[in-house]
């Protein structure tokens, strides 16, 4: 079928190219889109960075198996914004000049994009906001519940803590980027759990990069002393690594450090004692109820049943939504969470350097 749809996508060129003697060859912005352009049954998809492991190995791949399944005419034009707000922008503006009908969007900057999701829809494109909540007259948001994230992270931080949980221990926070509201949301439910039972000593924003989260993780040793630092919220695994590695640089060792999305490096360093936790987001039933409201859309049936609830926008828009659960992941829970689930096997998780590590965690 998808034979198919190439070689009907590239008649439908030929003869533009013979009506209008202009090229119409135009490449998706990321070089990867599974679709060839424009189309009555094009999606795109636009997705916000490529340093968070999870958009290129599951979300994207996820994503467009399922609008596939659904619809098998269908095309998806895939971008991805590289962490730039104004890049994600322009992508916008591409997919409209492609002709697409809905657009799927994880946004790099939710406010910053409100007005170019404003154009798609003023163009008749329908677009849902998929993982975080984009300002702007969205048709439908799917994503996780993301203070329940938040709270589970400072439940973890507190557990493995454990008697050391008290007012005087000193906590850092690294939070996720402000553009984000995703990271408001994991901060709120992170000082919902943690306020009033620890002292958060040092609280900055780490961008979701490692090397920030790095740098401040730094600045928190410099201004409160490597031997006061009780614990350590990082809002992602990609932050935590940073921060894993300045911590081992200083000298510290066996203090609770959180993370969130289950990354493979993540669970290894849950393993080898480095990371207590990190929250597990099941990316297949986030990217497949993206993909069916998308389908859906563009086929102009009612979202009714795919949606369980309506959040307020921070534009205001009042937006059909659908939240996951997220689960708490520890050394004590790998074999039963992300490894039942086939996201890392055994294999992926215990290669030669954790293997004595798995061994004395019972995952072989």
């Amino acid at each position: 079928m998808r034979r198919v749809v190439i070689g009907a996508t590239a008649v439908s060129m030929a003869v533009t190219l013979a009506a209008c003697g202009k090229a119409g060859d135009k490449k998706s912005d990321s070089g990867s889109g599974s679709g060839s352009g424009s189309g009555s049954k094009t999606i795109g998809l636009l997705l916000p960075d490529s340093v968070t492991a999870r958009y290129e190995k599951f979300d994207k791949p996820l994503f467009e198996a399922k609008v596939k399944e659904l619809c098998s005419d269908c095309n998806v034009e895939y971008a991805n914004a590289a962490g730039d707000a104004a890049k994600q922008a322009q992508q916008v503006s591409s997919m409209i000049t492609k002709g697409v009908k809905v657009i799927a969007i994880s946004a790099q900057d939710s406010a910053a994009i409100k007005s170019s999701i404003q154009t798609a829809v003023n163009k008749g494109i329908k677009v849902v906001a998929y993982d975080r909540l984009a300002q702007g007259p969205v048709s439908a948001y799917v994503s996780f519940d993301n203070v329940k994230v938040g709270e589970l992270q400072g439940q973890a931080l507190l557990d493995a803590l454990g008697s050391k949980a008290n007012k005087q221990s000193k906590v850092v926070m690294i939070n996720g980027d402000d553009a984000d509201p995703n990271a408001a949301q994991f901060k709120q439910g992170a000082h919902k759990a943690l306020d009033g039972k620890v002292d958060i000593a040092y609280e900055q924003s780490g961008l979701w990069k490692d090397t920030v989260a790095a740098q401040k993780m730094s600045a928190a040793i410099t201004q409160l002393g490597a031997k006061n630092i009780a614990g350590v919220y990082s809002a992602n695994d990609g932050m935590a690594g940073g921060i894993a590695t300045t911590l081992k640089g200083a000298g510290i060792s066996g203090i609770p450090l959180t993370g969130q999305d289950a990354e493979l490096a993540a669970i290894q360093r849950i393993v080898a004692g480095t990371q207590s936790a990190t929250v597990y987001k099941a990316y297949k039933p986030e990217a497949d109820t993206a993909a069916e409201l998308a389908v859906d859309l563009l086929q102009g049936k009612d979202i009714k049943s795919l949606t369980t609830t309506t959040l307020t926008s921070g534009s205001g828009d009042k937006v059909p939504s659908t939240l996951l659960t997220p689960v708490s992941v520890t050394k004590a829970n790998i074999k039963d969470t992300v490894v039942k689930d086939g996201l890392w096997s055994i294999k992926d998780i215990c290669t030669a350097e954790f293997a004595k590590a798995c061994k004395a965690a019972g995952l072989e």
